[in-house]
């Protein structure tokens, strides 16, 4: 199949939930697409995104790893990429005193260490050819501290922070870097990180093809950030003004486990 008329997207954690829906967006906007994720669901993900004319590959790879990484991009081969939307990401609740190392560890490596490794390849390769579109998924819970989700919330501060400082980087190249910072959104998230006996884990959540669409239009256009809802907008502004304490208080009423039986 001859591809090179059509631009590439990359996504991460593309598997369920935004990813998956960011790589919907990518497939109508006309890209091919390399959708990664560890775990085997990224497989049927692919085959779902797969349409006349569009080339998918799908990527089984722990992206918390070098060698994730390494065979990740492996497998992006030598197509330039228009479009990286690094969206994979790993929650952890309770409290870090009670949580195992190895867990802590692996959302560290996977939000932070294995999302700068793959901007720095492919960004890099971008601003040589003087042209590219990054979209980072952030969250709303950068903006505060994270009671019984400390190591996650402060994942998220150092992406939307260093989403910011690389986007005033490569002002003027040609690349443009977008983070998109979602609240609650409903995907497998809180499943997986062990907060569905918590207040902000069985309360309501925004739809992830509508976060998606909005992260993916704001990327399109080169838009610096976006907040998805209103309600998350008031938070993000509520959260510039109130102390971290006060925040950090806050932020235990939402996701201490038993909460969600609290009144």
């Amino acid at each position: 199949m001859n591809t090179e008329n059509r631009p590439l997207a990359v996504v991460t954690g593309a598997s369920t939930g935004i990813g998956l829906e960011l790589a919907r967006c990518c497939v109508a906007a006309g890209y091919d697409l390399v959708v990664a994720a560890d775990e085997p669901q990224i497989h049927a993900a692919a085959d779902s995104l797969r349409a006349p004319g569009v080339s998918v590959v799908g990527v089984e790879a722990n992206l918390a790893t070098r060698a994730g990484i390494d065979e990740l991009y492996r497998q992006i081969g030598t197509r330039p990429v228009a479009a990286l939307l690094a969206n994979a990401g790993r929650g952890l609740g309770r409290g870090f005193l009670e949580q195992d190392f190895d867990d802590v560890r692996h959302v560290v490596d996977t939000n932070v260490t294995g999302t700068i490794d793959l901007v720095h390849r492919i960004g890099r390769s971008m601003r040589d050819r003087g042209e590219g579109k990054i979209l980072i998924t952030g969250s709303i819970a950068g903006f505060m501290p994270g009671t019984f989700q400390a190591v996650y919330n402060a994942s998220k501060a150092f992406l939307d922070s260093f989403s910011h400082a690389l986007r005033a980087e490569l002002a003027g190249t040609g690349v443009t870097v977008t983070c998109l910072m979602p609240g609650a959104t409903e995907t497998e998230f809180f499943e997986r990180a062990d907060l569905m006996d918590t207040k902000v884990g069985t309360g309501q959540k925004a739809p992830a093809d509508d976060v998606a669409r909005q992260g993916f239009e704001a990327m399109q256009r080169g838009d610096g950030d976006v907040i998805v809802g209103w309600q998350n907008k008031l938070r993000a502004a509520i959260a510039h003004l109130l102390p971290a304490q006060t925040l950090a208080k806050a932020h235990a009423k939402q996701a201490a486990p038993g909460t969600a039986q609290a009144k």
